[in-house]
């Protein structure tokens, strides 16, 4: 075990064989750890013990999302182990040997289900070839049921550790070649089981990042730049030395890298509180030039002048132009979004030691790999200097892809010579976020005399930097519409910022699902049609003809068929045909649709808005296309659900800027949501004949747009700006009667 107790050491292999087209590969043998420990290892992510348990390694980190047993239910599946006798551990961080580790985007289920498969099935394969050896039959001859491999005609059995070393020791099977059961006969894949981590959670134990502890660790904290990119003159770092148990004060140099290491003064301290106490004492002037012109009043202005005028081309499919001048009806709006924060319940932290001429980090962090590469760069070191550990993450929503806070605890720890925590306030957390881009939008949408929409054209303001779209800030079409109508144009215009962005969960579509889906409910009411009715004929008017080709080679073709099939379901399990509330009444349904990192969501919304313009959500119907095959319901629900919690809250949030600092600082300015604003929500998954994708983000992005449609089909007030003004929903008040 590592000096934290919360990772497994990294092990000997003998590489054999690889799959075709990337990079998973499986190897045999055991190290003389695991063999002393009656263990042995077969392949990357299994070791059989003995007795029969076995021990199984999950490549990618867990942050909520309940892949570390997912992944691990995947590989049991094939391998026909008893789950009950599983353990699972967490792998190193090695991406020669496991691939990509990082839990982003929904990947880690589309990009390992099918290796992983392959790779319980080439374990399997090898413990029946050993045990047909011991037995002296053909393997054709024997089964696999949890754990015990029979053989039927002579009444004999093996388990899997009885062979495990006999099998350690033959030719590894191709994992390309070796047969996968039929979905039809799974037995754990499909079943819903609880989180591995759930009793430890329960019982209070320490495995989260912020529990991390080293032998003689100090505490760290860092005084960062209140401006972004501001550069150190001078501090008071004498006066704050002398404190009572302050241990070193330093100045951290700036590299000029947003991600990597800023301008800043850290404190190390025998505990982080005296730490914390000590920062406050630091007076420190900081160069804020150009701060002046970061500042949400000056973005709003400049948008404004943008979307007067035209933009770059993003998209541009038949003449919008014409097709609006020749419209017989011609909707306008302009719709607004803004910065928001990640607010990961886990503030950022990260322990760290020197080694040598190296570190060792602990991290709680979604992209392991890409943070040693950081630190080497940013810290002079080779990755072969640098080791990182994955512990499980209290929270990451995309804050944790980037890896600022490894940097600092790397840096802290080699310049004080100490094995240190970093630790964040949640100040700091808020106030130096990589934030979700806010954005404008001016929208027309052209109807001809049936109500048919003919044209779509939509120009977005968004923010850059160094003259290109900022990370997670791009403009890109809701492909819905770039699909299903005949006259589509989506143009971009750019504002530059050193505001730090990045991805937040279901990045751009977060933001653009809200715009599309509210401006598309518009149309529907301008065309007198039901929405579900305009969406289906816009889908109909496509049938038979070829989808629109993806627009680069990253983005993933738009089934039309797909989206036909939820949008039906949805229908007929929201009961949306039946009578709604009177509009205007203060109740009402609205419904959204989006397709989001592989996977087809709608959603109907119903809610409650009370005269005064508090609303909530009463509940929310979701369903979505995800492929052929949940492998953890359990797990499915709580992604769905969590997702919809997130997206209600965002519509109450925003992050605004003055002289270049952040303006809000902790959660009582960032409203969060209770358990009971939580509405009741109902999930329904559509299998379909394709593979399976990830659900930690797509059912997000309907919610924010259902809402809104349904608080205009409460009160008639149209939601184009986020957040949600209370009192433009607030009904004027009646006299009473005399």
């Amino acid at each position: 075990m590592s000096a934290a107790g919360t990772t497994l050491s990294r092990r000997l292999f003998i590489a054999c064989g690889a799959l075709a087209g990337g990079g998973f590969i499986t190897g045999f043998g055991a190290s003389a750890q695991e063999a002393a420990a009656g263990r042995t290892r077969l392949g990357p992510y299994v070791a059989v013990a003995a007795d029969g348990g076995i021990t199984l390694l999950a490549k990618n980190p867990e942050i909520g999302q309940g892949i570390k047993t997912s992944l691990a239910m995947i590989l049991a599946e094939e391998l026909d182990a008893d789950w009950q006798r599983v353990r699972v551990d967490t792998a190193s961080v090695d991406e020669q040997l496991y691939g990509g580790q990082t839990a982003g985007g929904s990947t880690s289920t589309p990009t390992n289900y099918e290796p992983l498969r392959r790779a319980g099935a080439a374990v399997r394969a090898s413990l029946v070839q050993a045990a047909a050896q011991r037995l002296g039959v053909a393997a054709s001859e024997l089964t696999v049921k949890l754990g015990v491999i029979s053989h039927a005609a002579s009444s004999r059995a093996l388990g899997f550790g009885e062979v495990a070393a006999l099998a350690a020791t033959l030719p590894a099977p191709d994992p390309a070649a070796v047969p996968l059961k039929n979905p039809r006969d799974f037995a754990l894949i499909g079943t819903p089981q609880a989180g591995v981590d759930g009793p430890r959670i329960v019982r209070g134990e320490p495995i989260f990042g912020i529990d991390t502890v080293l032998p003689g660790m100090k505490y760290a904290v860092v005084c960062r730049p209140p401006v972004f990119g501001a550069r150190l003159r001078s501090a008071n770092l004498d006066e704050v030395r002398a404190l009572p148990g302050v241990l070193q004060v330093f100045v951290l140099a700036g590299t000029g890298n947003i991600k990597g290491l800023q301008d800043g003064v850290a404190v190390v301290a025998e505990r982080w509180w005296q730490a914390r106490m000590a920062r406050d004492r630091l007076r420190v002037d900081w160069d804020e030039t150009d701060a002046a012109a970061h500042d949400s009043r000056l973005y709003d202005a400049t948008a404004q002048v943008l979307l007067r005028g035209r933009g770059t081309a993003i998209v541009s499919k038949g003449d919008a132009d014409a097709a609006l001048a020749r419209a017989s009806q011609v909707v306008e709006a302009v719709y607004e979004t803004p910065f928001l924060p990640h607010l990961t319940l886990e503030p950022q932290n990260c322990a760290a030691r020197p080694l040598g001429d190296g570190v060792e980090i602990w991290a709680p962090t979604q992209a392991p790999g890409g943070g040693r590469r950081l630190v080497a760069r940013e810290l002079g070191l080779t990755e072969a200097q640098v080791t990182v550990h994955m512990v499980r993450v209290g929270g990451g929503f995309g804050r944790r892809l980037e890896n600022d806070y490894m940097v600092e605890a790397a840096a802290i720890a080699r310049q004080s010579g100490l094995p240190v925590k970093l630790l964040w306030t949640r100040e700091d957390d808020v106030t130096h976020d990589f934030y979700r881009a806010g954005s404008h939008h001016r929208l027309r949408g052209g109807l001809d005399a049936q109500g048919r929409v003919q044209a779509y054209a939509a120009h977005g303001v968004t923010y850059a930097r160094d003259g290109k779209p900022a990370q997670g800030a791009d403009i890109v079409p809701h492909d819905f519409l770039r699909q299903t109508i005949p006259h589509f144009q989506l143009e971009q215009s750019l504002i530059e910022t050193r505001v730090p962005t990045g991805y937040l969960r279901a990045p751009t579509s977060n933001s653009l699902a809200f715009i599309h889906e509210c401006f598309l409910d518009e149309l529907a009411h301008h065309a007198g049609q039901d929405p579900f009715d305009l969406r289906l004929s816009l889908l109909a008017s496509r049938r038979g003809q070829p989808p629109e080709p993806p627009l680069n080679a990253r983005a993933q073709p738009y089934d039309l068929e797909r989206m036909q099939a939820v949008l039906q379901r949805l229908r007929e399990r929201s009961g949306w045909d039946r009578p709604h509330p009177k509009a205007g009444s203060g109740v009402g349904l609205g419904m959204a649709t989006y397709f989001s990192h592989r996977g087809y969501f709608a959603e109907v919304a119903k809610v409650q808005v009370d005269a005064d313009g508090q609303w909530r959500v009463l509940k929310v119907w979701a369903v979505g296309d995800v492929g052929s095959v949940i492998v953890n319901p359990s797990a499915a629900r709580n992604q769905v659900e969590g997702s919809i919690i997130d997206g209600i809250g965002q519509l109450r949030q925003a992050i605004t800027f003055g002289r270049g600092r952040a303006q809000q600082s902790n959660l009582h300015e960032i409203p969060l949501m209770r358990m009971a604003d939580t509405p009741h929500i109902d999930i329904d998954f559509l299998l379909s004949d394709h593979p399976p994708t990830g659900l930690g983000e797509p059912a997000l992005p309907p919610v924010l747009p259902a809402v809104c449609n349904a608080l205009h089909a409460a009160t008639g007030v149209r939601i184009r700006k986020l957040p949600i003004d209370t009192a433009a929903l607030a009904r004027p008040q009646r006299p009473a009667p005399r």
